[in-house]
């Protein structure tokens, strides 16, 4: 063998220190600064409206933001924000579909038939699937795109993780004790691909009444705290339980949201990334 030289591009060698690249480049017209993947070891957390909200959030501060929907079988990104027309092909690639207020998404339910037709593929054409999204949609001019993950740590965030230059992670979780528990998959998946994880967002957190304006737990005490000093998360946020936000996305409205729960996270990422 001859002498490491590390840099494994021009070797064809086979040992224990090489480090292969995933990395799939995105279209040749496509501008995106900073990728950010919002995730959690199980499903119904939240993570879809935690992902529209941030993307709302950056885009109010003036940043360009868009959204790519992993959750190729669960798709609901299109929904929240009241699109239901079909992304557009052209000679040079996908077009993403663009909200009211100017964000970019791309999610499954734009290329089909139906927004209720089931998509039963398996993982590895799933996989393919948000490859595409990523290699042949035009995204313009994209400071920060959020990409929705689907549950779980399987071939879907690996796929995302190996292929995407993701920048970090915001994990969502939720105040059960089990849901907490689950978070730590996500979080040392993270750490095994060797990816920052920027912020813990507890959704469902708690509801404040109308009426005395006190908060009410119902789901049991806030766990985000304890989960963010085990994992040594600096930032975290907490969503209540909130009629309003409910029926803006049931009416794809979610652009038109009112609360300031995610700023304090939103900031931190800005100051995290604004020197690149």
């Amino acid at each position: 063998m001859s002498e490491c030289t590390h840099d494994c591009s021009t070797c064809g060698e086979s040992c224990s220190d090489r480090k292969e690249s995933f990395l799939e480049d995105a279209h040749i017209l496509s501008d995106i600064k900073h990728v950010i993947a919002v995730v959690s070891g199980k499903g119904g957390v939240g993570k879809s409206l935690v992902t529209s909200m941030l993307a709302v959030s950056m885009n109010r501060q003036g940043y360009r933001t868009s959204i790519l929907d992993a959750d190729v079988t669960g798709p609901s990104i299109p929904k929240m924000f009241g699109i239901k027309g079909r992304a557009v092909g052209t000679e040079d690639g996908i077009m993403p579909a663009t909200t009211p207020s100017g964000m970019q998404l791309m999610s499954v339910n734009l290329l089909l038939e139906n927004e209720t037709d089931p998509v039963v593929w398996r993982g590895p054409v799933i996989g393919g699937v948000v490859k595409q999204f990523w290699k042949d949609v035009i995204w313009h001019d994209v400071d920060y795109m959020f990409v929705d993950m689907p549950p779980g740590t399987g071939d879907v965030p690996l796929t995302v993780f190996q292929s995407l230059p993701v920048d970090g992670v915001v994990v969502v979780t939720s105040p059960q004790e089990l849901v907490g528990m689950i978070v730590g998959k996500a979080v040392k998946m993270a750490e095994m691909m060797d990816i920052p994880v920027l912020g813990l967002v507890e959704n469902m957190s708690y509801f404040e009444c109308p009426d005395c304006h006190g908060r009410h737990e119902i789901f049991g005490p806030s766990h985000v705290d304890e989960l963010a000093a085990a994992y040594g998360i600096k930032n975290t946020a907490r969503l209540p339980i909130d009629p309003k936000l409910a029926k803006a996305s049931d009416e794809g409205k979610i652009e038109l949201f009112a609360g300031d729960w995610l700023e304090g996270l939103t900031d931190s990422i800005i100051e995290k990334y604004k020197e690149q």
